[in-house]
């Protein structure tokens, strides 16, 4: 199974270019049988660029987990622990394998949808 998650177009290039190999979010999807994740990149780009395989997600103490995550983070402390406010825990998805696609894709267009806040669940046969 997939999900759609919104990253910032920033972002999600450092998870193409692989320095960024975690993903952070505040919660995540409850289905466990999730094993890739579509990027869509925000505004300005606003398009499905590629995907990523998990290799496994990270629930723990946002000290903890900043430890155990920042040297492949994509970002700064600051913005880790801004992002994570009044949290006292937070995820990281690992990357295992990208890729980028060819074409980029509509949400609209392609997958008859609209940039989820959070994430949205995928059929198999979307992408």
């Amino acid at each position: 199974m997939k999900v759609l998650l919104s990253i910032k177009p920033e972002y999600a290039e450092k998870i193409f270019e692989g320095t960024k190999k975690y993903e952070f979010r505040r919660s995540v999807f409850k289905n466990r049988n999730v094993k890739t994740v579509v990027v869509y990149a925000s505004s300005p780009v606003q398009k499905v660029i590629g995907e990523f395989d998990i290799e496994h997600i990270i629930n723990d103490d946002l000290h903890r987990l900043w430890s155990i995550t920042k040297e492949f983070s994509g970002i700064s402390k600051d913005y880790f622990f801004e992002y994570f406010n009044n949290k006292e825990k937070g995820y990281a998805i690992k990357i295992k394998k990208t890729r980028r696609y060819d074409k980029l894709l509509s949400l609209k267009n392609d997958f008859n949808a609209k940039p989820p806040q959070s994430f949205m669940y995928l059929e198999e046969c979307l992408v």
